[in-house]
């Protein structure tokens, strides 16, 4: 990645992110049912204010580092600032880079620790305090779902981040919620085939599973497509979040008879645990006859960087990556790299494309109200954004795209070249029903206070 400047420093950001936040509230704002006709109606501001509530601390920090990145570039491409980013490829635009509907965009922060309380505690300071029009961001589904909720409740757009547990647009889905992201069912229909051509049908898998809502949704969905191939679950084991060490977990594949290990953990999580299952041997085995073989069903390139050497040969699937050659892609690569000088992660990406479809969902509408919003990107169909034409459909609020699946590089050109894309699996292999089984949920009503 030739060309990138030295990077910016992640406490320099969140000083400038608090800066900002701090100029922009003079004065409170609070819910209000009568006095206005929806939550922090901006009619005689000169600003909007948007919340951009991501993990700066815990086993998802690295991801909400990222994330806050992304975000700050979407408010400096919003205002007219910078190269204009996504701004240039995405299509429909009604975005004109003079604000939203005329009027600048300003942010405030919060730290979700990837626990659910402390994002909804966020959530609702940024909407009743600092005057948040949208909340935005999480690199957890158990903290996405509840803060949707308090969205929902409070009478706000809330624009998910990283979320991938088939609940937030499933049984959990919510009017006033919207989810870029892809998810779990998306992962076990993409990733499946591409194991069954690696390692064939005649596979004994051993999980170790994330303990919150993800983890059992990122379980059930490979067990699901792996078991319709012929493939036999060992055994399934749920490991807390932020374990740190996962030795005692690992110790007991090594006599499970199991020949495959799939790791449902994300984060530092992730690193930490194929790392050690790579130093306890595990992929210098055989095992029924076969080489042993790890997966990691969702993948970034933050994650990989984390595990280095660990990642190399290893099948997962991904939202995004930064070496898609489509317009949208090189050039949110070029801005964001040019800014922070390094390549986006999957999180920055999904982030940075919620903050924009936001916006030209209300200059599209004409109006910051929520319900307005809503009506806008219900069956909204885009492209230029990064993994081709996307839908947002209407009956659960989730996007339909590309799916890709990746794989560690045995030989990297550089610190950020880990993965590469082995597959883009077509929109219409990961499309399902949205009115059956686990996927099935009612978005209520739209809430504008």
């Amino acid at each position: 990645m030739g060309g990138f400047i030295k990077p910016v420093n992640r406490r320099t950001l969140l000083k400038g992110s608090a800066a900002l936040g701090a100029a922009a509230f003079a004065s409170p704002y609070f819910f209000t049912k009568g006095a206005s006709a929806y939550v922090n109606d901006p009619t005689n501001k000169s600003s909007v204010v948007l919340g951009f509530n991501v993990p700066q601390t815990g086993a998802y920090a690295d991801e909400g580092a990222d994330e806050l990145r992304a975000y700050q570039l979407a408010v400096e491409h919003l205002n007219g600032e910078g190269d204009g980013g996504l701004m240039n490829t995405m299509k429909p635009l009604a975005l004109k880079g003079n604000g939203v509907l005329g009027k600048k965009v300003e942010f405030t922060t919060g730290d979700t620790q990837t626990k659910s309380d402390a994002a909804r505690a966020s959530a609702k300071r940024m909407i009743e305090k600092d005057g948040a029009l949208m909340i935005t961001g999480g690199s957890s589904s158990g903290v996405a779902i509840a803060v949707q909720s308090l969205c929902q409740e409070a009478g706000v757009i809330f624009m998910a981040g990283l979320t991938h547990s088939n609940d937030t647009t499933g049984k959990d889905r919510r009017r006033n919620g919207f989810r870029h992201f892809f998810n779990t069912e998306m992962t076990g229909s993409g990733l499946a085939p591409v194991l069954k051509a690696n390692y064939g049908t005649d596979r004994k898998a051993y999980h170790l599973t994330a303990d919150y809502t993800w983890g059992w949704s990122q379980e059930g969905s490979i067990k699901k497509y792996t078991e319709a191939m012929g493939w036999e679950t060992v055994n399934a084991v749920r490991t807390p979040l932020g374990a740190g060490d996962f030795s005692q977990y690992i110790t007991p594949v090594l006599n499970s008879g199991a020949d495959v290990l799939v790791l449902n953990h994300y984060g530092k999580d992730m690193v930490n645990s194929l790392t050690q299952a790579v130093q306890f041997g595990l992929r210098d085995k055989m095992v029924n006859g076969k080489q042993f073989e790890v997966i990691v069903p969702l993948y970034s390139r933050l994650m990989a960087q984390g595990a280095g050497e660990a990642v190399k040969g290893i099948f997962g699937s991904t939202n995004w990556h930064w070496s898609l050659q489509d317009e949208g892609s090189k050039a949110f690569v070029k801005s964001f790299g040019a800014k922070y000088g390094f390549p986006p992660s999957q999180a920055a990406h999904t982030c940075y494309v919620q903050a924009l479809l936001y916006a030209d969902a209300a200059e599209r509408a004409g109006t910051f109200n929520p319900c307005g919003i809503v009506d806008a990107l219900e069956g909204f169909e885009f492209d230029g954004m990064g993994n081709g034409p996307t839908l947002y459909r209407a009956e659960d609020h989730q996007c339909f795209k590309k799916v890709l699946v990746v794989k560690g590089k045995e030989n990297p050109s550089s610190q950020f070249d880990l993965l590469e894309v082995v597959q883009e699996v077509p929109t219409e292999q990961v499309t399902y029903d949205s009115s059956e089984g686990e996927f099935a949920g009612d978005l209520g009503a739209c809430n504008a206070g």
